[in-house]
């Protein structure tokens, strides 16, 4: 059967020539900011990858097909577009059968980059185990994703908005290598630091870009997570952060906001209380990941 993958004119050239890709993903444009302002985002992340060497591919679901990369109309159509599903492993199948317009998740990104042969895939932060999960059994997909699927994902830490010990501690039950990237911590997202100390570390693209060719002669499962903390002059301190996130998540709780509704809800919720504090740190942690993701494409072609 013929897989239903749709290459952008650039990304289709890039892979002609064995150029570097690094997958981007698209619930950050339908889910995360509104327009245009999720417009200008995804293209100034986007040139972020090219400006480092690489090419960049956005993936979203539209018209029976998994786009890998979107063309500049088609991104401006999806960042205005309504209703579009936010999907992860479970309903990616459902979208593209019914012929829904969809946004992918780290965890949907992550298959569709493998399906593609992109190696490399640049976010903002992962998924994890959510605040109470002991009795709500709140725990993204993301993880078991990354135990599965062989891409490596540069992130800035899971979202400081989740339980970081327990999400640390089911990826290590799931055998996935957490990198701390020039950082013995952990980063939480918004905060370069979370006190919790990052299992792995490594100072460069070319040590990350080996360790992911070993894992593969290796027959080992899944892909590696790089924790890249955000930059010094974007960062928000944990200490004004914390009490805000606090409230975010009591709001949610009262108003019984749960599953996929849960996430955008609260980074919403936490850009308003911060007033936009968040949402330039979010964007500023974006660009610099999406940097890292190139040079690590890129040093994939030297291994």
């Amino acid at each position: 059967m013929t897989l239903p993958l749709v290459y952008s004119a650039e990304v289709s050239k890039a892979i002609a020539d064995g150029a570097p890709v690094v997958a981007l993903e698209s619930t950050i444009i339908t889910h995360g900011m509104p327009y245009p302002a999720n417009l200008e985002t995804a293209q100034e992340v986007e040139q972020v990858v090219r400006d480092n060497g690489a090419v960049p591919a956005t993936i979203a679901i539209i018209d029976h097909a998994i786009h890998i990369g979107l063309e500049a109309d088609t991104l401006e159509n999806l960042a205005q577009a309504k209703d579009v599903m936010k999907l992860s492993r479970a309903d990616l199948a459902v979208a593209v059968a019914n012929g829904r317009t969809g946004a992918t998740t780290v965890a949907a990104t992550m298959i569709c980059a493998e399906l593609a042969g992109i190696d490399v895939f640049a976010t903002g932060g992962i998924g994890g185990v959510h605040k109470g999960a002991e009795t709500s059994f709140d725990i993204s997909a993301d993880l078991t994703e990354l135990s599965q699927t062989a891409v490596t994902v540069v992130c800035a830490g899971a979202k400081a908005i989740l339980d970081l010990p327990k999400t640390l501690e089911v990826l290590e039950t799931n055998g996935v290598p957490v990198i701390g990237y020039q950082s013995d911590d952990f980063p939480a997202f918004w905060s370069r630091v979370s006190g919790l100390a990052a299992p792995l570390r490594m100072d460069g693209a070319a040590e990350i870009a080996k360790a992911h060719k070993m894992r593969a002669k290796l027959g080992l499962q899944g892909g590696q997570l790089v924790a890249n903390p955000i930059p010094k002059d974007a960062e928000i301190d944990a200490d004004y952060l914390n009490p805000i996130i606090a409230q975010a998540v009591a709001e949610a709780e009262a108003q019984n906001i749960g599953a996929k509704q849960v996430t955008p809800f609260l980074l919403g919720r936490i850009v308003e209380l911060t007033e936009g504090k968040s949402l330039k740190s979010n964007i500023a942690l974006v660009k610099n990941n999406a940097a890292l993701g190139a040079n690590i494409a890129r040093a994939l072609k030297d291994v």
